[in-house]
């Protein structure tokens, strides 16, 4: 198939329900039968697993920010390769980047020439909802919006007055969701709840199904199936010390602890050799022969209990760091590796290989968000960081200066032991 339907899902501002349109989307297309690739602007870990709950297959990132023009061409035509359909979630609003527009899912668009489907909250509004799709069809002329999807509306009458906002500018309305608070997904964390994602999922895509005209979408979005390129560039920490292949790799993950991965990392990985997955919390020990040990981020301080109760898997890690193994540790993953994690009722011991104790107790709370850079052996990295604990008592030592989008300094550490390397930068590994 030369050509097939490709898009991004955006809106005017977060809160829209671009998330709920996407995943729609998705699940509604998975229904009638077609292979769909999503995919997220941005660095989100959470939304990803809600698209691969409903397309059955890992949903993949794309930030212009952390990956070259080129790196994110290719990226997407690779997992594209398979595809019936590429569908793109975007964050925050259309516009909205780390400096103006630089880094939205509008420059996303852009670099991948794909069609935008704007998400419109229509809650409390009608024909003054005119002005504002008007500013967002005609502020960029190279950022094409192909058609409306409004969300929370009323009742038919309310239906029939946006239609006529779509019909004076002439752009399509794409159909709407009704206002059914069935359909909201409470907050949690930085992301969201999947107690009930079963029943919300056939909700959704119930609902989808009769207020979407999605194969009238499909017509519109017809493009050449995407091709670029023949290798993608990464870097990441330790990938020179590796060997061509036959490595041996173990990566924490489960469902929340260790759960911030990206797709393209771990295929990546498995460039480098085989890759086991384990769960730190099963009290299993680490075999001592491995070549890389990856701890990425999530929310361990939500299973102190189980983690302390792991000894055996602590005590194995120690040994491995302690004897000169590689170890990259990201945000949770380097708070597990830390002396302890202080909460409320008291700290609980973690690994203890690096002396720090991080806190998650109320009062020291503060929120670090947003993209980081830093040069470390000669090479510029970039990446991420959004958390809320905070390092109790002095900042450790950083081997590089860390700063964030706009090169200003940031206090954020980048640690060197051994051949342990932790921060709370989660990393991408894109050129």
């Amino acid at each position: 198939m030369n050509k097939i339907p490709q898009f991004l899902i955006a809106a005017p501002s977060s809160g829209a329900g671009k998330t709920t349109i996407a995943r729609g989307l998705m699940g509604l297309l998975k229904r009638h039968g077609y292979t769909v690739q999503p995919y997220k602007c941005g660095p989100d870990y959470i939304d990803t697993k809600f698209h691969t709950l409903m397309c059955g297959c890992p949903s993949v990132n794309l930030d212009s920010f952390m990956a070259s023009e080129d790196h994110l061409r290719q990226i997407y035509a690779h997992y594209a390769k398979e595809a019936d359909v590429c569908v793109v979630e975007g964050m925050m609003g259309l516009f909205d980047g780390f400096d103006r527009d630089k880094g939205s899912c509008s420059e996303v668009a852009r670099l991948l020439s794909i069609p935008v489907v704007l998400v419109v909250d229509a809650k409390s509004a009608a024909y003054s909802l005119a002005p504002l799709l008007a500013g967002f069809l005609h502020f960029n002329e190279a950022v094409h919006i192909i058609g409306v999807i409004f969300n929370r509306v009323g009742s038919p009458r309310h239906v029939s007055l946006l239609r006529q906002v779509c019909d004076d500018l002439r752009v399509e309305c794409l159909g709407f969701l009704p206002r059914n608070n069935e359909l909201e997904q409470s907050s949690r964390y930085l992301g969201l709840d999947f107690s009930q994602e079963d029943n919300a999922r056939n909700l959704l895509v119930d609902e989808m199904e009769k207020h979407i005209h999605w194969q009238r979408l499909l017509e519109l979005t017809m493009k050449e199936r995407p091709v670029w390129g023949n290798d993608s560039v990464f870097s990441f920490p330790f990938a020179e010390q590796l060997k061509p292949n036959g490595n041996k790799i173990w990566v924490a993950r489960n469902e929340e602890s260790f759960s911030f991965l990206y797709q393209e990392h771990l295929d990546i990985l498995r460039n480098y050799g085989e890759v086991t997955f384990f769960n730190p919390e099963d009290n299993q020990l680490i075999p001592q022969d491995l070549d890389l040990l990856y701890l990425p981020g999530g929310y361990p301080e939500k299973h102190l209990p189980a983690l302390y109760a792991a000894a055996q898997t602590r005590q194995s890690i120690q040994t491995f760091a302690e004897n000169g193994g590689h170890v990259l540790a990201e945000c949770g993953g380097m708070m597990y590796f830390c002396q302890a994690i202080v909460h409320e009722e008291g700290e609980t011991e973690m690994v203890g290989f690096l002396p720090y104790k991080v806190s998650i107790r109320p009062q020291d709370r503060k929120l670090s968000l947003g993209y980081r850079q830093l040069t470390y052996e000669g090479k510029l990295l970039h990446g991420h960081e959004f958390h809320y604990s905070q390092f109790l008592g002095e900042t450790p030592p950083s081997v590089t200066q860390v700063f964030n989008a706009k090169g200003e300094v940031m206090p954020t550490p980048f640690i060197r032991k051994k051949n342990v390397l932790a921060s709370y930068t989660h990393l991408y590994w894109g050129a």
